[in-house]
């Protein structure tokens, strides 16, 4: 069945969105006529993203630790293009490290990306979001709920994106604002599967190995799941965090784990 979305005239917003799974979900979007925005860190990139996204695609360059460049973003957005009637929240950072080989410092960037950038994006959305209606999205990692080896940084701050969703949820729907989590299982071509899977065809078919429908993701699956997530069917869904992750949700462990060994033998060389 081809399930056919329709954004036309609703202004979709993603931070992160210029790379990998947030750039495919902008990408969708926009396929489905919606008018987009995105934001991310680097120019090259948001110059990038916006070219594959069609005319009247808006980007600005804003890094989700800093509140007033999130905010600049925010409002030059609704200026192009209206209230923000979906808002996707990517931005992540991550790297493969055990608790005692890590830095303070290195365990709070991810939370400040990941978690801290996470409060920025919707802290200072709330102005710019269309109410009623707006959807707002957020997007996790199975390392929220299952603990792996080298992820404690990821997992720390995933698990509270998680849980800032589920406080939104009860907070901004009396105002119509539907809040949700997507979180992610193996998804090909990201730079999160060449930085936590083995790499090479063992690598690969580790990882179809560990998914029950033989597969590796990808952008578009989650991109679908955001559409669906943002449209009228879901209209009565809110607080929720929906693994899209070919059935994996509670399997990655093994690929973590003999990312890690590789990129361990490769330092021992």
């Amino acid at each position: 069945m081809n399930v056919q979305f329709d954004f036309a005239g609703r202004h979709v917003m993603v931070f992160g969105g210029t790379t990998g799974i947030n750039l495919g979900i902008a990408q969708g979007f926009a396929r489905s006529g919606a008018k987009l925005s995105v934001a991310s860190r680097k120019q090259d990139n948001v110059d990038a993203a916006v070219a594959s996204l069609g005319a009247g695609a808006f980007g600005a360059v804003a890094d989700v630790r800093d509140e007033a460049s999130v905010a600049a973003a925010l409002a030059a957005a609704e200026a192009r293009h209206g209230p923000i009637d979906v808002l996707v929240s990517g931005a992540a950072g991550n790297f493969l490290a055990e608790v005692n080989s890590m830095s303070s410092n290195a365990f709070k960037v991810v939370l400040d990306i990941d978690l801290l950038g996470s409060f920025h994006v919707v802290r200072k959305a709330w102005p710019h979001l269309r109410k009623p209606g707006a959807s707002v999205i957020f997007i996790s990692a199975p390392q929220a709920v299952v603990p792996m080896a080298w992820q404690a940084h990821v997992g720390a701050a995933k698990a509270g994106v998680d849980q800032l969703a589920r406080v939104l949820a009860l907070e901004w729907g009396p105002a119509g604002v539907r809040v949700n989590v997507i979180s992610p299982g193996p998804i090909a071509g990201t730079e999160g599967m060449r930085r936590l899977a083995p790499q090479g065809p063992d690598g690969d078919a580790l990882v179809r190995a560990m998914v029950p429908l033989g597969r590796m993701g990808t952008p578009d699956d989650i991109a679908n799941l955001a559409q669906f997530l943002s449209c009228d069917a879901a209209a009565y869904m809110s607080g929720t965090v929906i693994p899209c992750d070919g059935g994996a949700q509670n399997m990655p462990t093994p690929m973590i784990t003999a990312a890690a060994q590789q990129a361990q033998q490769e330092q021992a060389r």
